[in-house]
């Protein structure tokens, strides 16, 4: 059993957060939604408050805080945009975590103060062509040569991808393609690195404004010393980032949720039908119910993943249970809501279209659904 309260100073940065989302991204968000594109003035915002950094340590010009409080974090930005909670989870979870865990000190100096600044934007890329839910099967290549490594192969749905000035490449290492993780190298990559080429970005489906784009590297020049961690050790990176990365999908996965129950809320209190107002229905009544207990649920799935991180104790299972079951949740919440509202539910004049759209990829990226039940059964059968 694990219990515990949230800090004064997590009140206030709840607060802080929410204040934020509410005031300055919630109105944007539909121009967000439509432009793909997140505002400069919203990335500066975000940097100000220190919400770039917040795991980065206060020398390296970060918040110095906790994942419960970047999960707190996000779960208000997520209420207000989930593209601009996505391109901060995968910005703090995914490179600012993997540096601060693994990176040299050199590294740590070289980037840490301008990824916490907001000065450039982390990406993320593992996944290719023939590698997705099979990570250890990629298929890009490093190779040492000399002082360098030469890369050939290609990233595919790279989030952050299209403006990131830095990103972290997993490629392989080793030539024995059956070793699989354990010739897997992680290395830190930056734009300007000669044979490296960003595609356009992809057209999706939700989540517009976070853009991802295909990464292809043709005899990239890389520098031994952007090695991040030790060789052929790169997916043990990968798979620790991906845990801190799941949970941060688990609350955003909430609060998309929690903003089609908001929406759902707001408008049940204001349509009538047959004389009566919406939320007099009994039928209405029982969505609402469920809505509710399975975001609580979600939520606290979430926090203990957080709780159990920062305590330094296992939780690759739970940060996948949050990941699986918020995500559900997530879709669930939003198709409730299209329902509640109805015809306009369907259209753009009402936030719930987009929050079914931006809801079903939840159940996709930081790893399926499949790949969650089959991470969750193999740790309860082991234990």
């Amino acid at each position: 059993m694990m219990c515990w309260e949230l800090t004064e100073e997590q009140k206030l940065i709840k607060s802080t957060a929410r204040e934020f989302a509410e005031i300055e991204l919630s109105p944007l968000s539909a121009r967000i939604d439509q432009e793909k594109s997140i505002p400069e003035s919203i990335i500066k915002k975000i940097g100000e408050l220190g919400f770039w950094g917040v795991l980065v340590p206060e020398k390296f010009g970060g918040a110095g805080l906790d994942h419960l409080s970047l999960v707190l974090i996000l779960e208000e930005i997520s209420r207000a945009c989930a593209s601009t909670s996505v391109t901060m989870s995968v910005h703090n979870s995914l490179v600012c975590c993997a540096i601060n865990k693994n990176g040299s000190s050199e590294q740590k100096h070289a980037y840490l103060p301008k990824l916490a600044s907001g000065q450039i934007i982390g990406a993320y890329a593992l996944t290719e062509p023939n590698a997705g839910s099979d990570a250890a099967a990629i298929e890009t290549r490093a190779v040492k040569d000399g002082n360098d490594y030469i890369l050939n192969g290609t990233k595919i749905f790279v989030t952050n991808g299209p403006a990131a000035g830095l990103m972290v490449i997993f490629a392989r290492t080793h030539p024995d393609k059956n070793l699989r993780g354990k010739g897997i190298s992680a290395f830190l990559v930056t734009p300007d690195m000669p044979g490296l080429k960003r595609g356009s970005p992809e057209e999706k489906m939700g989540v517009r404004g976070a853009n991802v784009c295909e990464v292809v590297f043709e005899d990239c020049r890389v520098p031994a010393v952007q090695m991040l961690g030790e060789e052929h050790q790169g997916f043990k990176v990968a798979l620790d980032s991906l845990n801190s990365g799941r949970i941060g999908i688990a609350i955003q996965s909430v609060g998309i949720a929690q903003a089609a129950l908001d929406a759902s809320l707001k408008y049940v209190r204001e349509r009538k039908q047959f004389g009566r107002f919406l939320s007099e229905f009994q039928a209405i009544q029982g969505k609402l119910a469920e809505m509710a207990t399975g975001i609580k649920a979600a939520r606290l799935l979430a926090y203990q993943a957080a709780v159990l991180r920062d305590q330094g104790l296992p939780h690759h299972k739970e940060s996948s249970m949050a990941k699986l079951f918020a995500s559900t949740i997530c879709n669930r919440v939003a198709k409730e809501s299209v329902q509640i509202h109805g015809g306009v539910g369907y259209t753009k004049e009402f936030p719930v279209e987009r929050y079914f759209r931006d809801a079903k990829v939840t159940e996709i990226y930081e790893g399926t659904s499949e790949v969650q039940r089959i991470i969750i059964s193999r740790a309860i059968l082991e234990d």
